[in-house]
Parts: structure tokens; C-alpha cells; sequence
């Protein structure tokens, strides 16, 4: 790599979320000038998961060593031949590809996480270089490792009081002063996912089940009294959480689907207003799949003062893809992609592991570099 200290990229950002909802690529182009970043997004697909790649995701956490490995290098394969294609059809010049990955483990209070998705194997694939594994160095120095989008929220969004992310689960971050603030809230997606395939369904469209359902106030006031919503400072959550403490109490709760579904989309409402309840009225974006869901916006924008505001399609389906590509180019440059007041780590660093920097690249899928090189020397 050799543009680091150049201020122009063109970076392809991978969101895999904990729904199992699919891929999320987002192709950037970020512009640093005169102390700001400034981004568009070029081209976005989301690419859905086959049953079978959704049962091996959903399964790999109680996978054997062999299968898990096994499922980390052939994923990291996966994502590599969806983003070969969507280079190759699109004619795309890239300069590197940020991936999350598909967060398996995450357990930042006996210091580990894991988020599958090789990055060789993803480099092999598509012949571009890769930044991965974004989390593991926040929670070796003590952190959270997430959230982590905050700093992008900070760069690329300052124009918004807050930032409200409703995916597989819920997160918030906004600026107290000086520093930026910022935590997850609850399960969301993931959650109402789960309930709706109980109906056959792989989501609920617009919130139409849990509309039709009645809160039940039993499940409501268990839910809420979780002893994670009463933590403050730096506060994550992850699939093991949600599994060992929220789907329990809904599990067992003997009342219809739709009243589960109704029921679990008020707390989801209700934790997120309590999360920005003391704050001066100010503007709210809000993007990830649950943006869509009419039947919760409407929940949360009556227990609000705050001004709502649902961007594009495009930004509430990629943003987070958006950011990840962000935090790639921070790395690439060697400079700070993880707050310490985010995630309560021992001092900020920039995370990901760098990988399958190439000597050159295939003319399939040409370096952004090298195409602007060629156009330069174009005669006129």
C-alpha cells in the first residue's frame, strides 16, 4: 500500500450483522481537506444469505474447533466471491476492502471477541488488500470493543445530536462537551427476527404483526428490569447476552406471538428514548433495518421530545458498511479508529489487521491508484 498519506480513498466497507440478514457492501469515496472528512457512497448491494450459510452462522458459536475453523476461512471465501462480483459487474477501482465480518463471540469482560470472516481468504478472492478484525485490539486493552462507529458518527455525521442505529441490536452515540458518548441499548432486530419466523416470516414487515398484537405487561416490566439497562458507562452487548438473559424470559412467556412481537417492540422503543430522555431536544437519525419498521418508529417517536429524522434507503440500509470502510482508511493511516471513551479501553488505537497487501493487482479489479495513474496520462 502505498497512498497512506494521500487524502483521497476509495474503499469497499462489508456489514455483516448479528440478524443473519446479509451483506451489507458499500463502495466509498472519502476526502480529507482543511481538518474534515468529507464521504459519498458510489454504489451499495446487499447480497442475502443462502439457508444453509444462515444455519452455519447461526450455529457456529456451539460449532466444534474443526467446523468453526472451517467456517472463518470459508466465509472469509464467501464475501470475497460477493465482492469480486460486485467489483467485476461495476467496473469498480478500489483501493481496499474493510470488512467486519460476522461477529460468532463477544465477551469483552473476560477479554475476548471473535468475529469470523478470514481476511487472507477474503484478499485471496479478490485480489485487493483487506482490513478485519477491527475489535480484538480495543478489548486487549481492556475496552468493550464496541461500539466502534461513534468515531464515524463524530466525523461524518456531526451535523446530527444523535445517532440511533436500530439493527440486530440497538446503539446510540452522541457528544457530551468534548467527548463522544455512546453504547449499545438493546437487542432490536434479532429480537423481532427470531419471532417473526415463528409466524414464517423472515422479518415483520412494517411492525403489521406486532401491531395487531397487546403489550403484555408481565414480559414488559421483565425485560426491563435486565440488569444490563440499569449499567452505566461503557456497555455492550452480544449474541451469548441475548441468549443466556432476553430470549429466555420472552421464550417462556405464555402469550401469542403477536403480543411477544408487540410487547418486545414497545421495549425496544422504550429503552431507546430512555437512553437519550435526559438530553436537550436536538435531531436524531436513525438508520438499520428498524428504521423501516413503521410500527416501531411511531413507538419511539411518542415517547420522545427529540426531532426524528429517517434519511435515504440507502444510507439507513449501508451506513454502518459506510462507517466500517471509514474506520479501514483511519487504519490505513495509521491513526485513531477506536474511542477509549466509547468502550472504556486503557487508551485509543487503531484497530485492524491489515492483510493480502499485493504486489499487484488482476485487470479485473484495478487499484483505484492505478486507474487515476492511467486517466492522468490520457492525452487530452
Amino acid at each position: 500500500m502505498t497512498r497512506l498519506n494521500n487524502n483521497e480513498y476509495y474503499v469497499i466497507g462489508l456489514m455483516s450483522g448479528t440478524s443473519l440478514d446479509g451483506l451489507d457492501m458499500t463502495y466509498c469515496h472519502f476526502r480529507f481537506d482543511d481538518g474534515k472528512w468529507f464521504f459519498r457512497v458510489l454504489a451499495a448491494e446487499t447480497v442475502s444469505y443462502s439457508p444453509e450459510w444462515k444455519r452455519r452462522l447461526a450455529g457456529a458459536e456451539t460449532a466444534s474447533a474443526l467446523e468453526y475453523a472451517k467456517t472463518h476461512v470459508e466465509f472469509g471465501r464467501l464475501l470475497g466471491r460477493f465482492v469480486r462480483d460486485f467489483v467485476e459487474r461495476r467496473q469498480l477501482p478500489v483501493d481496499f476492502i474493510a470488512s467486519h465480518g460476522q461477529t460468532i463471540f463477544h465477551q469483552p469482560e473476560i477479554g475476548f471477541t471473535a468475529q469470523i470472516g478470514d481476511g487472507n481468504a477474503l484478499a485471496a478472492e479478490t485480489a485487493l488488500p483487506v482490513v478485519c478484525d477491527f475489535r480484538a485490539l480495543d478489548v486487549a486493552l481492556g475496552g468493550q470493543g464496541a461500539p466502534l462507529v461513534p468515531i464515524g458518527d463524530d466525523a461524518l455525521f456531526h451535523e446530527y445530536d444523535f445517532c440511533l442505529n436500530l439493527g440486530g441490536f440497538s446503539n446510540i452515540s452522541h457528544r457530551e462537551a468534548a467527548v463522544r458518548v455512546a453504547f449499545d441499548i438493546s437487542p432490536c432486530n434479532m429480537a423481532l427476527n427470531e419471532l417473526a419466523d415463528a409466524l414464517e416470516l423472515d422479518y415483520d414487515p412494517g411492525g403489521v404483526h406486532a401491531r395487531q398484537g397487546r403489550i403484555d405487561g408481565t414480559l414488559f416490566d421483565a425485560l426491563n428490569s435486565l440488569d444490563f439497562y440499569h449499567r452505566t458507562g461503557p456497555k455492550s452487548l452480544g449474541r451469548e447476552w441475548y441468549l443466556e438473559h432476553f430470549r429466555p424470559l420472552v421464550v417462556t412467556a405464555d402469550i401469542a406471538v403477536r403480543d411477544k412481537l408487540c410487547t418486545v417492540t414497545e421495549h425496544i422503543a422504550y429503552q431507546a428514548a430512555r437512553a437519550v430522555a435526559a438530553k436537550p431536544p436536538g435531531k436524531i437519525i436513525v438508520t438499520g433495518g428498524g428504521a423501516f419498521n413503521t410500527f416501531l418508529m411511531e413507538r419511539f417517536q411518542t415517547q420522545t421530545r427529540h426531532t426524528v429524522i429517517v434519511p435515504d434507503a440507502l444510507l439507513v440500509n449501508h451506513k454502518e458498511a459506510l462507517i466500517f470502510a471509514f474506520l479501514g482508511v483511519l487504519r490505513m493511516r495509521q491513526e485513531t479508529n477506536c474511542l477509549p471513551a466509547v468502550t472504556g479501553a486503557r487508551r485509543a488505537c487503531s484497530g485492524g489487521s491489515v492483510m493480502g497487501v499485493l504486489p499487484s493487482t488482476p485487470p479485473s479489479a484495478p487499484s483505484a491508484a492505478a486507474t487515476r495513474a492511467s486517466a492522468a496520462r490520457r492525452p487530452t
